[in-house]
């Protein structure tokens, strides 16, 4: 293990103050296995974690038989896991690898493996029937759909490929798919397209994959929306920019699955001018707390909300424990905050108190190779 500080990343008295509140209600709890989408060439990664203590024990490579895994989800029985790999070529054609795994004992047993739309696959997600899973390509600005039986993926049943792109020549010349997402009710789904700066939106037919044109959220012309959440009440929804550090909250129809723009929140200190991208976005099981992560200026940007509206209070800005934070979750008993450090090869805990939603500005850091997703059961 690494310790780490803002100054060197040693425990502060806070978060070492929220920790003994935590470790008292689960000092009896057991180590619990996590695994951690990995960049490198061992493309999936086992820790032990303790909700206790807040401390990550490496298990190892969890399979070797993926590489340059950008996003893991688990099936909803947490039986499987489906993977996203950003690859340039998979079973010799110009595409991604989307591939699925059985949990057995902690480890992973392949079992299967498809080709995507095109390369540069970097995200999926699993429709809440869990028959339906939706795969984004980065690159090759695609996406795709799985029907999933027992945990084994169909080939592609849908794909499509888009060819809108922004002002930005240098990060939109072509369009980027870079994250799939479903409806609250399961009947919509959700491509957000950075280059194209647009939210594509779809029927879903959950019992064939296919997906038909049902609409588009246009956002600003060059903010690249990266990631779109809905919050638990069920009509608010929050698309992260990239290329601007911005939020845009959203209000959703339920009759047709549109997307309409209720407020831009900005996620930069006024003072800040250098290079900058949002990433990626939490919200409490309560829908009481939303947070934000921003690279460059690395940050985690904590809201208070209101259940009802999904509207946005700033709380405060706080430590990510390394430099581009690519992806971070809370643990299942919301007391730890975990941030996937990309560039710095780190996993970091940050302690929460699960009342102010307040996260500690120091924790602990662990070793991790390119950590890119950590999933929980």
């Amino acid at each position: 293990m690494k310790t780490l500080t803002r100054r060197d990343f040693l425990i502060s008295a806070s978060a070492a103050t929220l920790a003994t509140a935590v470790a008292p209600a689960f000092a009896a709890a057991s180590s619990q296995r996590i695994f951690i989408g990995s960049g490198s060439p061992d493309g999936i990664l086992a820790y032990d974690w303790n909700p206790a203590t807040g401390e990550l024990t490496s298990a190892g490579v969890a399979t070797a038989s993926v590489s340059k895994v950008a996003w893991l989800a688990y099936s909803a029985d947490r039986k499987s896991i489906f993977s996203a790999s950003e690859l340039t070529s998979f079973n010799g054609k110009p595409t991604g690898e989307v591939a699925s795994f059985r949990v057995e004992n902690g480890d992973l047993n392949p079992l299967s493996a498809r080709n995507s739309a095109s390369v540069g696959t970097c995200h999926v997600a699993l429709d809440q029937t869990g028959k339906v899973l939706l795969a984004a390509d980065y690159v090759g600005g695609s996406a795709a759909s799985f029907l999933v039986d027992a945990g084994n993926l169909s080939p592609a049943v849908w794909t499509e490929h888009y060819t809108a792109h922004g002002p930005d020549p240098v990060r939109q010349p072509t369009a980027h798919a870079h994250f799939a997402s479903f409806s609250p009710d399961n009947r919509f789904a959700y491509i957000n397209d950075l280059g194209g700066d647009s939210i594509h939106i779809y029927n879903l037919n959950a019992d064939t994959a296919m997906l038909t044109p049902a609409g588009t959220y246009q956002a600003k012309p060059g903010v690249g929306p990266r990631t779109l959440h809905f919050h638990p009440n069920g009509h608010t929804a929050y698309s992260i920019n990239e290329l601007v550090s911005t939020v845009d909250v959203l209000e959703w129809n339920k009759t047709d699955g549109s997307l309409k723009l209720v407020k831009n929140i900005d996620l930069l200190p006024a003072a800040f001018h250098g290079p900058s991208t949002a990433c990626d976005t939490v919200i409490s099981k309560d829908g009481r707390f939303v947070y934000f992560a921003n690279r460059g200026n690395d940050f985690l940007y904590s809201f208070r909300t209101d259940p009802k509206t999904g509207s946005l209070t700033p709380m405060s800005r706080s430590n990510c424990g390394g430099k581009t934070p690519r992806n971070f979750v809370l643990d299942p008993t919301e007391r730890w905050m975990l941030v996937a450090n990309q560039d710095s090869n780190l996993i970091s805990v940050f302690a929460r108190d699960t009342k102010t939603g307040m996260l500690a500005q120091e924790g602990k850091s662990f070793a991790a190779a390119t950590p890119m997703r950590i999933l929980f059961p």
